[in-house]
Parts: structure tokens; sequence; C-alpha cells
């Protein structure tokens, strides 16, 4: 029984990825063993379910109408599971979770580690990216992630609250330029300073900052650099090193300022921040496993990030 339930759910991967190669892909399988399994599902049916070409294969009829209804039959024992799972006491099994790794080292690893500590039954596997994972596609159970979401009907999101942003720069550095007491200051005083920036895969992110109204404005020009990192923990040493203004999330640059290496350049009537969001795919019941997760960092990322500190 086992067998055939794993036929099944090979078939509708091979159907639902496009191709046999992608099937594989996607369940860490040979492109041999998927083609086997689904010959051998083939073969128990007395049944055609592709029409195979050199080049292409297609759903036959009657492999269509056993598509839909084991499409219907692993949606049902997906639910079965979740409301199975919905009525545990203890969180139980492992969830798969990608973040930033900015955010992720200092301030949700930690939390993970004492979540794990409190449920023993629970384990993690964490990718630390930048990248826009597809959840659904890499088996990702939850992501966090920065900036404004796309709109989806597939996935789900809980907001972690904000990242305010502030401009710093190391005593050394204001020693030796004028050091600019707002937005407009800085616009003017542009050919008089130095700028250390994010970058990725060439973009280089913009400095936004939040206007009177509260609309979200860029500097009018794009900042140049002689260091440019995709990393904004080096982009904050750089800062320290005295090479230029930095724009940093406040708790990030939080313990630098306390012990002066770093200064807030200028205060922000009013700061602008991104949004921070739990992501995951949406579904009926949402497992216990994966709600502890999001309800400990609702609960604590936004006082973390507002102290500047993971402890």
């Amino acid at each position: 029984m086992s067998e055939r339930l794993d036929s099944i759910e090979v078939f509708v991967a091979v159907v639902e990825a496009g191709n046999f190669a992608a099937a594989a892909e996607k369940l860490k399988r040979t492109r041999s063993a998927v083609g086997k399994s689904v010959a051998r599902l083939e073969a128990r049916l007395d049944t055609r379910l592709f029409h195979r070409t050199t080049r292409s294969h297609r759903l036959t009829e009657p492999g269509q109408s056993y598509y839909e209804r084991c499409r219907r039959a692993l949606d049902e024992l997906a639910a079965a599971g979740e409301e199975l799972d919905a009525g545990r006491q203890e969180p139980l099994g492992r969830v798969r979770l990608t973040m930033p790794v900015i955010i992720g080292r200092p301030l949700i690893a930690p939390l993970l580690f004492a979540l794990g500590e409190r449920h023993p039954q629970l384990s993690f596997d964490v990718g630390y990216s930048d990248r826009r994972v597809d959840l659904i596609e890499e088996g990702i159970d939850l992501a966090v992630r920065s900036g404004v979401l796309d709109d989806s009907t597939t996935l789900a999101a809980r907001p972690l609250g904000r990242q305010v942003m502030a401009v710093y720069a190391s005593p050394a550095y204001l020693a030796e330029h004028p050091r600019p007491a707002t937005f407009d200051a800085l616009v003017a005083q542009r050919e008089s300073h130095r700028f250390v920036g994010y970058a990725r895969r060439g973009w280089r992110q913009p400095w936004r900052f939040a206007s009177a109204d509260n609309a979200d404005i860029d500097l009018p020009f794009e900042i140049e650099s002689r260091f440019f990192c995709d990393s904004l923990d080096v982009v904050m040493d750089a800062a320290v090193a005295g090479w230029g203004l930095a724009r940093l999330p406040m708790w990030m640059a939080a313990r630098d300022v306390d012990a002066g290496r770093l200064v807030r350049v200028f205060e922000e009537p009013q700061p602008f921040g991104y949004e921070l969001n739990a992501v995951w795919p949406r579904m009926r019941t949402l497992p216990m496993k994966v709600r502890v997760v999001i309800d400990l960092l609702a609960q604590r990322l936004p006082a973390l990030m507002a102290a500047g500190s993971a402890s």
C-alpha cells in the first residue's frame, strides 16, 4: 500500500512539474527512478497515463481523469493530517525556514534555539538568503521577508514589526566632514560626503526615507561609494572604520552606538522602516509546528528590533 501511494505521489508530481526531470529534481530522486515508478503504476492500473514522445509527454484522457482524482485524494489526506496535527498539545516535526541572514543569525536563531529547548520533538532546517524563495516549489514551511509583499492567493502572511532605518557614521568621520542636520541638508551637502552602500547582484539599494506626510521618498541621487557590499553587517563595519555615511537598521547599529563607535547623524521626524513579515503556504489548517514558530516571532521580534539586542 505504501508503494502504491508513493507511485501516486510521484505521478502527481510529474503532472504538476511538467516533466519527469523537473519532478525528479523536486522529489530529490533520479529521473530513472521517477520513470520506473510511473511505469509500475501504469502496469498496476493496466492503463497508459501519458502519451510519450522523444521530446514531450502529455496526459492521456484516462490519465487526466486519474490525476484529478489523485489530486483530490492527496488533498484530503493532507487535510486529515493537518486536522490531526491541530489537536496536538506538543509541536512535533521539522520546520523548514528561509530568512535574510542579517536578521536571521543575530535575532531569529537564538529564538529558535530557545523554542527547541522547550519542545524537544521540534527540529529546524534554516536557510539564509535574500532571494525570494518559491516556498511551495522548494517545500519551505515558513519564510521571514523584509519589505513590501507581493499579492498572492497561495501564500499567507503575518506582520512581525518594522526594521526602522537611520543614517550613521563614525565619530572620526564626522570630525572631518560637515554633519547634516536633516534630510534636506544631506541632499545639499552630497558633494561633501562619502557613502557606504548595500548592493546585490548589481542592484544598489536606494536610501529611503519618510516625508512629513509619511509618504516614502528616496534620496534624489544615487549614492556613489568606494565600498558596496551585499552584507549589511559589513556595510556597518565600513561605517565604523570611517569610510562614510551608512543607512542601517537601528537595532543593528545600537551596540556600536552604545560603544561610541557609531553616531546617529540626524533625527528623522517620521522614521522610515521596512516591514517584516512571516510568510507561509496557505492551507486550511496551519500545522502546530509552524504555528508555534510564527507566534514566537510575532511576540518577540518587535521588541528585539526596538531594543537592538537578541539577549
